[in-house]
């Protein structure tokens, strides 16, 4: 098995208003930490990977492939790889995404 444990996450600012802490990983999985700030918007895009989302704490606003609804603490969704999508913060919110296989690009930070 090929993990790697963050036990001391770095944090990055990839965006305005985004915080991302890289968690485990491995070559197929990929546990990654995100805060945003109550005014964050995303940009909108899209990736190969497929991405599950788990929303800790306050609210996001997605737009997942043309479909846009809000997600409150507790709640979860899909993002399957290739489908465009952007988020925005509705509140400040903490956010846990993991994606498969890994994000090398988040990876490539942490080494």
């Amino acid at each position: 098995m090929s993990l790697v444990r963050n036990q001391d996450p770095e944090t990055f600012t990839p965006e305005h208003g985004m915080r991302r802490q890289v968690l485990a990983n491995t070559d197929q999985l990929m546990l990654v930490r995100h805060y945003f700030d109550a005014d964050w918007i995303g940009a909108r895009h899209s990736h190969p990977h497929h991405q599950l989302v788990y929303v800790v704490k306050g609210s996001i606003r997605v737009d997942v492939g043309g479909k846009v609804f809000d997600v409150h603490a507790g709640d979860s969704f899909v993002v399957d790889g290739g489908v465009e999508h952007q988020a925005s913060a509705l509140e400040a919110a903490e956010v846990l995404d993991i994606f498969t296989p890994t994000r090398e690009d988040y990876r490539a930070l942490i080494k």
